[in-house]
């Protein structure tokens, strides 16, 4: 051009940036500088702002924004505008709040960039306040501000404002283009709220990818996971190509439904569309191969990787742990490390998970020890998971030192602690630990309750069992199905048979583990048409008994002597493809003994396809003291204790066996080789509730502080009831001197 005045100048400065030639513009302003004398107008340092967020490099949007001060624009809301857009977009917020509050005045495009970049930068609770500033000026809410906004109520999981927004939308009737309604499905999803979600969609007459990769990743994320198969069914049937977002949200649904052979077709289509590379795919496809138990496809998906990630190893390690591959885990493991991989949270979450698993308290000791060295801040996943695995190998004191060191304790924190000491039979510092947590403010949920009433039944200690009960009844978790287990539990072995069956009937959602805690209740009571009562009950509910089932059914058997329906059941079992483990043959071998064919149920252990457990013969030894038969007995007893040598019970049976006999010299032998062999038997204990403390008793234990007046007690009732005729059986010895 013959003249360039600074109209020409700043209109090619914008042509550029406009077409992203950011480079070209930035050298063109370059030139400008230098060649023209005329100083730079707020247009052309706008688009060269603009170039500047374009290609980053925080020295030249410094330099610009020195020009913009040098030339008397610092007031100029478009040229501030650009840099505020810079700032947010280059992680400089606060050099952006700086900016926005200096300017006296705002256009409605100034709020959203500094709205939006709030929100893109994690700190959507700031986000809501300026828009509650913007509020209060008059600033035109319209469709750009509002999506921000939105945003940041999705990631709040804010309903009340999306829905605040929702309203005025449709009240000033702003129309919505594609990009918000597919916010408004995000939202919906992000609150919990799919069926508002699924409208929106539903009456869509444009819908793009965005649309229906939203409502894919949106039932994945609430657990609709089979809408979310139906959807990308759908999707590709229409001719929607799915991209590598909605590919990995449908897989991880496949892995979460077990569902092998969809995640297959998935995979197959990946393929086919030519997505299989992508890295998000190939992680998806790992994880999904791995929840579905097929190692080897997920290794080959793995090994095939062109650069594997750090993703990609704790998908794998993840994998590995958890069907318990404890070598291959470690191997994985090194490898990463040797890879130069630093272990995140979760590498050391899947690490804890298989040594929990297999109760291996050195290598848990060894994982803690890495957490340490890398200085990975424990975490509420990873601390649980220490906490899991220290109670699981008996070091509940090294369980709650971890408990102590996290310092943001979340109820899934507090739950791995309740049940570490539920577990242990800690159960008075479980009680403990309960008002520690309510201390904190921190509500109980479900699962906490759970554990709490685990440790009143261990305790037998009704009356706190009973409180909790009402508890449970006044926050709504009477009718989940762990509290109802649990309940049941407790008032069985508080004696409270109706209170059971009450705790049972009151869940609607009874899973199988609530069947078999109430069939279990029965037999153990000496209730078995009640207990194969509730086993038909289940059958007709269409609910399909598994392993312990028929461990309380067979025992429910076992104590009525009915031997014909006791073998229908047993034999059942294999058409319904459970096969019998000790504790089904313990109970057969108890069942025949208790019908008096303790010699069948001789040859019906020596028969058995598994090893006999010392359990198996107890059982029989159990019904050769009833029916007195000492040889068998004997026999019985020797095979237990080969199995066990350090149980005592095998001796004590035995013991009385002999006594029963008068066969004295016997049981002073049998104590004799129970001395030579360190065999100690555990001391008895029982123990009362009174006025809301609960009483230990152990036996020879003199140390509670009411001893001497109890044996008091104790020898004065004796003398009554041996005043009014009692005589002493001495003939069941329990070997205690």
């Amino acid at each position: 051009m013959p003249h360039r005045n600074l109209v020409t100048w700043s209109s090619m400065v914008s042509m550029y940036t406009q077409h992203n030639y950011s480079v070209e513009a930035l050298l063109l302003f370059v030139q400008f500088m230098r060649s023209c004398n005329e100083k730079p107008n707020e247009y052309i340092l706008a688009s060269v702002v603009r170039a500047c967020t374009q290609l980053g490099g925080l020295n030249r949007a410094f330099q610009v924004h020195g020009l913009v001060v040098k030339g008397g624009y610092v007031q100029d809301v478009y040229v501030c505008t650009s840099l505020i857009d810079f700032y947010t977009k280059h992680g400089c917020i606060d050099a952006a709040r700086l900016l926005f509050d200096s300017l006296e005045v705002k256009t409605s495009f100034t709020w959203t960039t500094i709205i939006s970049g709030y929100s893109k930068q994690g700190r959507s609770e700031v986000s809501l306040k300026l828009f509650d500033q913007m509020r209060e000026g008059d600033v035109c809410l319209d469709k750009y501000v509002l999506s921000s906004v939105l945003s940041a109520c999705s990631v709040l999981e804010f309903l009340e404002g999306g829905k605040q927004i929702h309203c005025y939308v449709l009240r000033r009737g702003i129309v919505m283009d594609v990009s918000m309604v597919n916010g408004f499905i995000d939202f919906y999803f992000k609150c919990h709220k799919g069926e508002s979600g699924r409208k929106l969609f539903d009456r869509m007459l444009d819908k793009n990818i965005v649309s229906w990769t939203t409502m894919i990743a949106g039932c994945m994320q609430n657990s609709f996971h089979w809408e979310a198969l139906d959807l990308f069914v759908e999707m590709a049937r229409m001719d929607w190509k799915p991209d590598a977002f909605g590919c990995t949200s449908v897989l991880n649904s496949c892995g979460s439904l077990l569902a092998l052979e969809k995640g297959r077709q998935v995979h197959a289509y990946a393929i086919k569309v030519n997505i299989d590379n992508d890295d998000f795919v190939k992680n998806g496809l790992i994880d999904m191969y791995a929840k579905c138990d097929s190692l080897t496809d997920a290794r080959k998906v793995f090994d095939l990787m062109a650069a594997i990630s750090l993703v990609s190893y704790n998908a794998m390690i993840e994998g590995y742990s958890k069907q318990n591959k404890l070598c291959e885990t470690l191997d994985l493991f090194q490898e990463m490390r040797l890879s130069l991989f630093p272990p995140t949270l979760l590498t050391f979450v899947s690490l804890l998970g298989v040594s929990a698993s297999l109760y291996l308290l050195e290598l848990s000791s060894q994982i803690h020890g890495l957490i340490v060295k890398y200085g990975v801040s424990l975490d509420e996943f990873s601390g649980s998971a220490l906490i899991d695995v220290y109670s699981k190998c008996s070091r509940v004191g090294n369980a709650r030192l971890v408990f102590e060191e996290i310092q943001n304790k979340d109820i899934v924190v507090w739950n791995a602690m309740f049940s570490g000491y539920t577990q242990q039979f800690e159960n008075e510092e479980c009680l403990k630990l309960l008002k520690g947590m309510q201390m904190s403010r921190l509500k109980p949920n479900e699962f906490t309750f759970a554990s709490v009433i685990t440790a009143t039944s261990n305790m037998a200690s009704l009356r706190h069992g009973q409180q909790f009960h009402n508890q449970v009844i006044k926050m709504g978790y009477d009718d989940d199905p762990f509290v109802a287990n649990a309940l049941v539990d407790m008032y069985a072995k508080s004696g409270s048979i109706e209170e059971a069956h009450k705790a049972f009937s009151s869940t609607n959602w009874k899973d199988i583990a609530c069947w078999n805690s109430m069939i279990a209740t029965y037999a153990s009571h000496g209730e078995a048409a009640k207990a194969l009562k509730v086993f038909e009950r289940m059958i007709m509910e269409g609910v399909k008994p598994n392993y312990v089932t028929f461990v309380g059914v067979l025992s429910a058997c076992s104590h009525a002597g009915l031997l014909d329906l006791g073998f229908d059941h047993f034999y059942s079992m294999s058409q319904l493809g459970i096969e019998p483990g000790i504790e089904h043959y313990a109970c057969m071998v108890s069942l025949l003994g208790r019908a008096g064919k303790v010699y069948e149920a001789k040859e019906f252990i020596e028969m058995m396809p598994i090893k006999p457990a010392a359990v198996v013969w107890r059982s029989l030894l159990s019904a050769c003291r009833v029916s007195g038969h000492v040889e068998l007995g004997t026999y019985a007893a020797e095979m237990a204790i080969s199995c066990n040598p350090a149980d005592s019970g095998s001796y004590v049976l035995l013991s009385n066996i002999f006594a029963s006999k008068g066969m004295w010299g016997n049981v002073r032998r049998l104590r004799e080789k129970m001395d030579i062999s360190g065999v100690v038997k555990e001391p008895g204990c029982s123990w009362i509730e009174v006025t809301n403390e609960i009483h230990k008793f152990i036996a020879k234990d003199t140390s509670h502080r009411d001893s001497t007046l109890i044996s008091s007690v104790l020898d004065n009732l004796l003398l009554q009831i041996k005043g009014i005729g009692y005589v002493a059986n001495t003939n069941a010895l329990l070997l205690d001197d």
